[in-house]
């Protein structure tokens, strides 16, 4: 059982006050409980600050002055409440108010059997998702997306009323704060089943409301090289996302035989957080789902042999994921990280046409353009080869990985050390040189940092003979 609700057990006692939503669906589950909600019959702040003096020092403040929700957060984040007050004036309607059955289901804050007016608890045991209410989708369009979320989250099957009143009220999504929305499409992206989140997105109409450019993907068809169109290629892209993030699915030995050497290090790449609550395996989802997006954009055919080609959707996708993200109101951070990967996408695939192994000057160029992304679109590029199957696919494959795989350690290792030390500060080089300060002293750097990188120079003296021959040169 969980501290946080002992606690609330004892700061509680005596008021009318019950546990509901999702903490009691979970426990029934036998899912871990960390968050969990309260309602009251009285002051729900006067219970929030009477919750926050027994757990010692937690964090108690208002979450909505419109509604009157207070949120407790214990001292070492183990735990966070939401208190509320009880809406329609009694527990039953309270309930009736709420978003799925499944949510539905009360139990006394001192304990007790439960109070699940609605029949959630056996639409939990048939695994069945059941709004609430005929008003459900009315009174808060954002269940559209909450229902899908929690489809996946909890692998529970929408009934077909249920989504029949999901549909209907997809189009008043665009009315919802983008705040909430990206909230919904984050914790389904970060799910192991999010390629089925995406596709009942689209059955249910959400996705041309939230993620217009992911709808417009459907029938953009490819070239030889590619066996689905790009909306499906996509959602493959996507599945060898999720498979290098938790070691599960059908393309995972294909990848681990890859990555195998860097376990550990690619583990904890995709492990550190990035930004908005995200590690950077979830960013590298959003990746994957926007890589492509601006084919629809570039796709033409060539006159002479009918070959289908998108070039610039690279640069072109780069500027639209920047659009999508800011238009879900992300950080800036998530902004600049995803649009780099999608910039990025394509470029170790041009580098399998180079002599191998490549130079080390190559390797400098590729890890600079890419940087800070350098081992994250290396994955990417990974799980993209492999969701193309089209003419000469394993071939191909075989060499893209070859490649990649010598890149990503080397990726690996510039994101620990970085590029090489300089061996000349800017202004100590300027003087001896005899040149100004500007442009021109910034590209010498840029080339002695590389010639260092090559193993080309390992001496000031070295590099000071290096340059002025490359400013003699020109």
């Amino acid at each position: 059982m969980s501290d946080g609700l002992n606690v609330a057990r004892a700061a509680l006692e005596g008021r009318p006050a019950w546990l509901v939503g999702g903490a009691v669906r979970d426990r029934v589950l036998g899912r871990p409980l960390k968050d969990f909600d309260l309602v009251v019959d009285g002051d729900p702040e006067q219970a929030a600050r009477a919750l926050a003096r027994t757990a010692g020092r937690a964090a108690c403040f208002a979450l909505s002055e419109d509604f009157g929700a207070w949120r407790v957060v214990a001292r070492d984040h183990a735990w966070q409440a939401d208190v509320d007050r009880l809406r329609g004036g009694s527990l039953q309607a309270d309930l009736e108010l709420r978003d799925f059955t499944v949510n539905a289901i009360a139990e006394p804050i001192e304990g007790g059997a439960p109070i699940d007016p609605l029949g959630g608890l056996e639409d939990l045991r048939a695994r069945r998702l059941r709004m609430a209410g005929p008003g459900a989708f009315a009174d808060d369009p954002l269940r559209v997306l909450r229902l899908v979320r929690m489809a996946v989250e909890l692998e529970l099957d929408p009934d077909a009323q249920t989504s029949l009143e999901a549909s209907a009220h997809a189009g008043k999504l665009r009315h919802v704060s983008a705040e909430r929305v990206f909230m919904e499409l984050r914790r389904v992206l970060a799910t192991q089943r999010a390629r089925r989140g995406i596709e009942l997105m689209g059955e249910l109409g959400a996705s041309a409301e939230v993620l217009p450019e992911l709808q417009a993907l459907h029938g953009v068809e490819q070239n030889r090289f590619h066996h689905l169109d790009v909306y499906d290629h996509t959602l493959e892209v996507l599945d060898r996302t999720i498979e290098l993030t938790t070691g599960a699915g059908p393309g995972v030995a294909e990848l681990d035989a890859c990555i195998r050497p860097y376990g550990g290090e690619v583990s904890a790449l995709l492990a550190e957080p990035l930004a908005d609550e995200m590690t950077r395996g979830e960013a590298l989802r959003w990746g994957a789902l926007l890589h492509d997006a601006a084919k629809p954009l570039t796709r033409e055919v060539r006159p002479g042999d009918g070959r289908v080609t998108f070039i610039g959707h690279d640069e072109r996708g780069a500027a639209l994921a920047r659009e999508v993200l800011s238009r879900l109101r992300t950080s800036e951070r998530l902004r600049a990280h995803v649009a780099a990967l999608v910039r990025n996408h394509l470029r170790l695939g041009f580098l399998v046409h180079e002599p191998q192994p490549l130079s080390r000057r190559i390797v400098f160029s590729y890890l600079r353009a890419c940087s800070p992304v350098e081992a994250d679109v290396t994955l990417l590029s990974m799980a993209d080869r492999l969701a193309t199957r089209g003419d000469s696919a394993e071939e191909s494959i075989d060499a893209h990985m070859l490649v990649a795989r010598s890149m990503l350690e080397d990726a690996l290792r510039w994101r620990a050390e970085g590029p090489p030390a300089q061996l000349w500060r800017g202004d100590e080089l300027a003087r001896a040189l005899g040149i100004d300060e500007g442009p021109r002293l910034g590209e010498l750097l840029e080339e002695l940092t590389e010639a260092q990188y090559a193993g080309e120079l390992t001496t000031r003296e070295q590099a000071l003979t290096f340059l002025r021959t490359r400013q003699a040169s020109g």
